[in-house]
């Protein structure tokens, strides 16, 4: 019998010593004992938690174009934005005792004995200690490591932060901070993300089945990846609705029937090749780059709400109007040079060596430069070695093989478009589309890209010589060979595109109608090159200009940006606008850290800006004007002007068309200027330009929900005029 009571004393003291000498090991743990094990963060840390958060960015209607990040494609939402069934699930699956624990489930940990006996793998993680993990990464940190570190310490460091977070934070806004952080796989963190990029919905809008799905995905997201293992992702998807079932969140009736449902994804790509407006979203990042340097702030990280003046319906028109027709446009341009490589010099003779000068310039090329030096056979051979790639066409991805050479001769046949839609009362941006696709071709032919504009550029021509000789549309000039002697250069005599002269009188919109040179030349010498480089610059143009006399037929390279800005000076009364590409920015919170001013100038006085009006709308109603197809084949209602634009040898197409209350400009053209059609029935600017134009303002007049109703451009009256027309209607019969 004493035998039997020391048995049970040493039994006893045994029992309690490990549970003194587990307490005392948790407490050197929880405070970090002559600094073994590494600190845990602190209050101050705890009751303020950061997490990387992606910015965003939203057009003027509150559409989400897309986001900046880095390593975490995240953002948050309110706990009001969450629907009930995703709690549920998730409670259900993931943390059965959640709303009765104190951040650690002591029932759950003695769980894992009988389940280690038994062989069957057993979670006892809590939604908190899971959210202080995704918070806190105490085991990737080095400021939490320790000399002695290791799983069970880990673990017991997880307790303490969850014990904490459970006294800083309700239950809601602990749910609230897991669901905004957690990995759902395919580069989605938090529910926000998760909820687009599966279903292409908000969490409001996830039904039983879509959340039951993103809950069970929680437990291995690459392994329940719905896309690769749909019947893996099915199986677990039915777990979770059965632990819902098991907890009187379903009855047996709803479960039996979405058990049966088929998993039905939309999946949405959240990246930079992916949603509206990705050229401009590549263009404004730069700059909101440098802002977020100066200000101290994370563009990647800081969850910023950047707000811009696209609006996603006009992008989405834009983006739709530039597919239609080059579709269109390259079927012709692949039938037009059938047979025959489209890169040619001015005789449309092949030009020799040119895959060999382009390839050069591949960042391919200089990889294999750095790998293999001068040896270029070696290089060449690498180029020649064929692999599996996807590729660009107008029907969608294809998957292929071909070598780095045969895939750059297959891009160059490609034919590029820029556009951009702004507001000229305004200055805000309402559309840019940078290319026909921003995955295959990041290149932005918008305000990036610059070509000559050809006849495009001749109103700021018109307006100058306008402005400085009180010429009206009426003003009237002979169609005559004109030579430009001044300025210090050679005898200039520009021929006109027909090759002819009419040897007749023609009024001012006659001849911008017909884009007839001969005037041209004769307006430069009016003005004088230097005054009209300076002009352009007032406009809105920020390119370098050649100050020759040629420049009064386009030849100095602009870009879409910059002749869309300078047109809206004429609809604008002439006020110059500075064009806006951010409205305002925002931190998470919603205070606004930026907001925009911009500046604004008189450029040209009323009278001429309603005359260069008046000049434009000649283009669509004149006889023989380049612009009137807008009318006749296209049917856009109300008044409208423009002007279209073809360079030498049909390299650059344009057309900037104008508006009551949008300007808005194309180009179309290849990768080199080399690249083009050989005849001016293809490659002139009212075919490859101007349908882009045409197709984008059908849309926007049909629909009533813009409000761009619109028709009549303002009208400009002479006082004198006025008053002249006062005084005869005084006088007595």
């Amino acid at each position: 019998m004493p035998s039997y009571r020391k048995i049970i004393v040493i039994s006893w003291l045994t029992f309690a010593g490990i549970i003194l000498g587990l307490n005392l090991f948790i407490f050197s743990v929880w405070n970090n004992l002559f600094g073994w094990f590494g600190s845990t963060p602190s209050s101050d840390i705890l009751e303020n938690p950061k997490s990387e958060l992606a910015s965003e960015v939203y057009s003027s209607d509150g559409v989400l174009l897309g986001k900046y990040y880095l390593n975490f494609n995240r953002s948050p939402v309110e706990y009001s934005d969450i629907p009930r069934v995703l709690i549920e699930a998730l409670i259900a699956t993931e943390d059965a005792r959640f709303l009765s624990h104190s951040g650690v489930d002591i029932k759950g940990i003695l769980a894992i004995v009988p389940s280690l006996i038994t062989g069957k793998k057993r979670g006892s993680s809590t939604i908190t200690q899971q959210l202080a993990k995704n918070l806190f990464s105490l085991r990737e940190e080095e400021d939490y490591k320790g000399p002695i570190s290791g799983i069970v310490i880990d673990k017991i460091k997880e307790w303490q932060v969850a014990v904490q977070l459970e006294k800083s934070y309700s239950k809601k806004e602990i749910l609230l901070m897991y669901l905004n952080t957690v990995d759902f796989g395919n580069n989605a963190y938090g529910i926000k993300s998760a909820a687009k990029r599966y279903f292409n919905k908000e969490p409001k809008q996830l039904n039983t089945v879509e959340a039951a799905l993103l809950v069970g995905l929680l437990k291995g997201p690459s392994v329940y990846n719905p896309r690769r293992y749909p019947e893996r992702a099915l199986m677990r998807r039915n777990t979770v609705l059965k632990q819902m079932l098991k907890y009187g969140y379903l009855s047996k009736a709803e479960y039996d029937d979405l058990a049966e449902k088929k998993i039905t994804l939309y999946f949405s790509g959240d990246d930079d090749n992916s949603g509206l407006a990705p050229h401009f979203r590549a263009y404004i990042k730069p700059i909101l780059k440098e802002w977020c340097r100066q200000h101290n702030k994370k563009l990647y990280e800081d969850g910023l709400k950047i707000y811009v003046p696209i609006d996603s319906r006009m992008q989405k028109y834009a983006e739709q109007a530039v597919a239609m027709h080059m579709s269109y446009l390259q079927k012709e341009f692949f039938n037009h040079w059938k047979g025959r490589e489209p890169w040619t010099d001015e005789d449309f003779n092949p030009i020799p060596g040119f895959i060999d000068k382009m390839i050069k310039r591949t960042a391919h090329y200089h990889h294999l430069k750095e790998l293999y030096g001068n040896n270029e056979a070696e290089i060449k051979k690498m180029l020649s070695i064929p692999y599996k790639m996807r590729v660009f066409t107008y029907k969608g991805e294809r998957d292929t093989v071909m070598n780095s050479i045969d895939s750059l001769r297959y891009y160059l046949h490609f034919l590029h478009a820029g556009f951009m839609s702004m507001d000229p009362a305004t200055g805000k941006i309402k559309a840019w589309v940078g290319d026909i696709n921003y995955k295959y071709f990041k290149y932005d032919h918008v305000k990036q890209g610059k070509r000559q504009p050809g006849s495009a550029f001749k109103p700021i021509l018109y307006a100058l010589a306008i402005n400085q000789n009180e010429l009206t549309p009426d003003s009237k000039m002979m169609d005559v060979p004109h030579t430009v002697t001044s300025h210090g250069g050679k005898p200039w005599t520009p021929s006109n595109s027909t090759g002819v002269y009419t040897n007749e009188y023609m009024t001012l919109r006659e001849a911008l109608a017909k884009s007839v040179n001969s005037v041209s030349a004769k307006l430069i010498d009016m003005v004088r090159v230097d005054s009209l480089v300076l002009f352009a610059k007032k406009m809105g143009i920020t390119s370098e200009l050649d100050p020759v006399p040629t420049l009064c037929l386009g030849t100095s390279d602009v870009s879409v940006f910059e002749l869309v800005n300078a047109y809206s000076v004429f609809v604008n009364k002439g006020i110059w606008n500075e064009p806006i590409l951010i409205e305002r920015i925002e931190d998470k919170y919603g205070n606004v850290l930026y907001q925009c001013s911009p500046q604004s100038k008189e450029v040209i006085s009323e009278k001429t800006a309603y005359y260069m009006v008046e000049l434009l709308k000649g283009s669509v109603e004149e006889t023989g004007g380049t612009s009137s197809s807008l009318k006749t084949i296209y049917k856009i209602p109300g008044e409208i002007g423009g002007k279209t634009g073809t360079t030498q040898g049909n390299s650059d197409g344009w057309f900037i068309g104008i508006a009551p209350e949008l300007v808005s400009g194309v180009w179309v053209g290849g990768e080199e200027r080399s690249i083009r059609f050989r005849t001016m029935q293809w490659g002139q600017g009212a075919k490859m330009a101007l349908p882009i134009w045409a197709y984008y303002m059908q849309k926007v007049y049909a629909d009533p929900y813009l409000g761009y109703k619109k028709m009549q451009f303002d009208t400009w009256k002479d006082d004198a005029l006025d008053e002249s027309e006062e005084e005869k209607e005084e006088e007595p019969k």
